[in-house]
C-alpha cells in the first residue's frame, strides 16, 4: 500500500463507517478498483486498524456520554446502570458471530458478488425506515438484543453497521438522535473488542501493508472524517433523511455487480 492508497482508504472508511453505506463494502471495492496488492489477512487488519481510528472519532464526539455511563453505573445510578446493561446486551450477538465465523468473515472480503448483493440489502434497509414511529416506550433488553443481532448481520462487508442498527433502532420506537446514540455506542465495545483481537496480527503485517507512513496516514484521515460524517448523520437523522442514503447503497450495490461481471 503506498501513501496516496492510504490516504484514499482513510478518507473512505472515515465517511463511511458511520454514514450507513458499509465501510468494510467499500474498502473492499477500492481494493480491487486501486489493484491494492495485499493478502485478505493483511486486508482485515488495514480495514480493523482503520476501524479503530474511526473508534477514536466516536469517543471524541460520544466520550462525555459514555464517562457519564460508566461512573453512574460504577455509583449505582439506576437510569445508567440499566443503559450499560442494555449496550452490553447488545454487544453479545455481534461477538458471538465474529469469534465463531471469523474465517468466513475474513473471505466475504474477497468476494465482490456476495458485497454488491449486501449493497443493495443495505438500501433495502435504509428505506424502510420511511414508515417507522417513534414509541413512547423505553428501549427494553429484547429491543437492545434485536439491535445487537442487527449488528452482527452487519459483520459482513457490504451490510452497514450503522445502517442496520440504526434502522433497528427506530423500528424498535427509539428517536433518531437516540438510535444514532445507541449505535454509536455499541460502535465502541464491538469496534475495540475487534481492534484487541487484530492486535496480535501488529507486528507481521506492518510490513506487509507496505509500512508505517501509509499506516499513520489513513489513521488520520479515518479519524477526521469520521468525526464529521458522525455530526453529519445526527444531523441527517434530525430531518428524518436517513433513508436519504439508501438510493446510493442501490448504485453502488448495482455498480459492484457490474464491475464483476464485466471483469468475469
Amino acid at each position: 500500500m503506498n501513501l496516496w492508497q492510504g490516504i484514499l482508504l482513510g478518507l473512505v472508511q472515515g465517511l463511511t463507517e458511520f454514514l450507513p453505506v458499509s465501510s468494510s463494502g467499500h474498502l473492499s471495492l477500492l481494493r480491487a478498483l486501486t489493484g491494492l496488492h495485499l493478502t485478505d489477512e493483511t486486508f482485515v487488519f488495514v480495514a480493523v486498524t482503520l476501524h479503530v481510528a474511526t473508534l477514536c472519532s466516536v469517543l471524541v464526539v460520544y466520550g462525555r456520554r459514555l464517562l457519564q455511563i460508566v461512573v453512574g453505573t460504577l455509583r449505582g445510578n439506576p437510569g445508567e446502570r440499566r443503559y450499560a446493561v442494555l449496550l452490553v446486551v447488545g454487544t453479545v450477538p455481534g461477538a458471538l458471530l465474529g469469534a465463531l465465523f471469523h474465517e468466513r468473515f475474513e473471505q466475504a472480503f474477497g468476494s465482490l458478488l456476495f458485497i454488491g448483493g449486501a449493497f443493495i440489502v443495505t438500501g433495502l434497509i435504509l428505506w424502510s425506515t420511511r414508515w417507522a414511529k417513534v414509541k413512547p416506550e423505553p428501549l427494553t433488553v429484547g429491543g437492545a438484543l434485536q439491535i445487537g443481532l442487527a449488528q452482527a448481520v452487519a459483520i459482513f462487508p457490504g451490510i452497514s453497521r450503522s445502517g442496520s442498527t440504526v434502522s433497528a433502532a427506530l423500528w424498535r420506537g427509539l428517536a433518531p438522535v437516540e438510535a444514532a446514540e445507541f449505535s454509536f455506542l455499541l460502535a465502541v465495545i464491538i469496534i475495540a473488542g475487534s481492534g484487541v483481537f487484530e492486535a496480535r496480527h501488529a507486528m507481521t503485517n506492518i510490513a506487509a501493508v507496505g509500512g508505517v507512513v501509509p499506516l499513520i496516514a489513513s489513521f488520520v484521515l479515518a479519524f477526521a472524517s469520521g468525526i464529521w460524517a458522525i455530526r453529519f448523520l445526527v444531523a441527517m437523522l434530525r430531518r428524518g433523511r436517513f433513508h436519504a442514503f439508501a438510493p446510493y447503497c442501490f448504485a453502488v450495490g448495482l455498480f459492484t455487480l457490474g464491475y464483476v461481471l464485466w471483469h468475469g
